[in-house]
């Protein structure tokens, strides 16, 4: 006697990742990969998504740009197409057979991988291995080699189903959005912090954004489009925060009153300082910085040390090792780039000569800012600062 799957038709199995290293609290990451799931796919109302017994299956369809959003999905390791069908040997032949076919195209040798988690099935994962892979073998002329193979058909028969697939793609890894706390991302208009931000979420930060806004010599064009770039992040977690830090008086108030070649260092002081109360008052432990050690003048171990000091929040920097290029290929893989490169002048480039200091001095860092007063201009920019909800979609 056979037992029937409840689930029929076609739809997309996701794989979990280091999800399955979380013990005791692994259930609480399914969850969360679960809610993400179905957020990615609520533009399509036809979809069902599933999740039991250690899978989710998103039911109803397997087209590519399917594949597409869900492999954006943090948390998921890889996806595959599928088809259910009932437990009978038949049909599990059958559609093992049309999948093999589909993707004969010079494949030579094939292999079946069977998985049966459904201990009250009568045929054990080696029994279907061999009895399905004999049918494929007959049907198509290929020769079965368990490890040079050119094509693969799995199948899984689980407690509520029972399914096969013959493609697999790579999914986005990480860990679902949030589950790792959250964090507050110095975000400009450039390249690198939006890529930053990418990364960190990733790691299963939820982030709020903070971006200096130095006008009018940075126009309202700038702002829009640190607002898109927001956006773009906001799809990893359905919106995104952004803080509108009103930041040129005290940039002029540097600038009147310090050496130009420190310039850029006391603004990255200043922007650390204003950060970490914009962070603190969302409940944000931490900064992420798009900073790459080398890559300007305010860069180098020296600088990034003397910046660091005035931070008591710790400031995660993902791209640190990274290389202009290597960035900017991520960037586009994210789509970010083409919103980053968008002619704008960045605050920090403001007011700054052409050797800049690359090795500044702490004591005297701290020297030139006892010497005026700019702490109320800084009080001034956090209360001013303007919170704007970026939802991923627009309105």
């Amino acid at each position: 006697m056979t037992i029937s799957g409840k689930y029929r038709g076609v739809g997309v199995v996701l794989r979990f990742g280091e999800l399955f290293l979380k013990g005791k609290n692994r259930h609480l990451f399914e969850k969360a990969l679960e809610r993400d799931v179905r957020r990615a796919v609520a533009h399509r109302p036809e979809l069902d998504v599933r999740r039991e017994h250690g899978r989710i299956f998103v039911l109803g369809a397997d087209d590519a740009n399917l594949l597409a959003e869900l492999g954006a999905v943090f948390g998921i390791s890889s996806l595959s197409p599928i088809r259910f069908c009932a437990k009978e040997l038949d049909e599990i032949s059958s559609i093992a057979v049309e999948m093999a076919k589909a993707q004969l195209d010079g494949a030579k040798t094939f292999r079946i991988s069977a998985r049966r988690s459904d201990k009250r099935f009568r045929w054990t994962s080696a029994d279907l291995g061999r009895l399905v892979g004999a049918e494929v073998a007959r049907e198509t002329g290929l020769n079965v080699d368990l490890e040079a193979f050119d094509l693969n058909v799995g199948i899984e028969i689980g407690p509520d189903w029972t399914f096969l697939w013959s493609t697999q793609r790579r999914g986005a890894g990480g860990l679902p959005a949030g589950t790792s706390g959250r964090a507050a991302l110095l975000l400009s208009g450039g390249i690198d912090s939006p890529v930053a931000g990418h990364l960190m979420q990733k790691r299963g930060l939820h982030l709020s954004g903070i971006y200096f806004h130095a006008f009018p010599y940075t126009g309202d064009g700038v702002k829009a489009k640190v607002v898109e770039l927001a956006r773009i992040l906001a799809r990893r977690q359905g919106e995104l925060l952004l803080h509108v830090v009103p930041f040129t008086a005290l940039q002029e108030c540097f600038r009147d009153n310090a050496p130009s070649k420190c310039l850029v260092v006391l603004y990255r002081r200043a922007m650390i300082r204003i950060a970490q109360q914009l962070a603190k008052r969302d409940d944000s432990p931490a900064l992420i910085t798009g900073e790459s050690l080398g890559q300007v003048a305010s860069q180098t171990v020296t600088n990034l040390s003397v910046i660091q000091e005035a931070a008591e929040l710790p400031i995660f920097r993902p791209l640190i090792g990274f290389d202009k290029a290597e960035t900017v290929a991520l960037a586009e893989s994210i789509g970010t780039y083409q919103t980053s490169i968008l002619p704008h002048d960045d605050c920090c480039s403001l007011f700054v000569p052409k050797h800049p200091e690359t090795k500044a001095h702490l004591p005297s860092i701290r020297s030139i800012e006892a010497k005026f007063e700019w702490q109320p201009l800084l009080q001034t920019a956090v209360e001013q600062t303007e919170r704007i909800v970026v939802s991923s979609v627009k309105e």
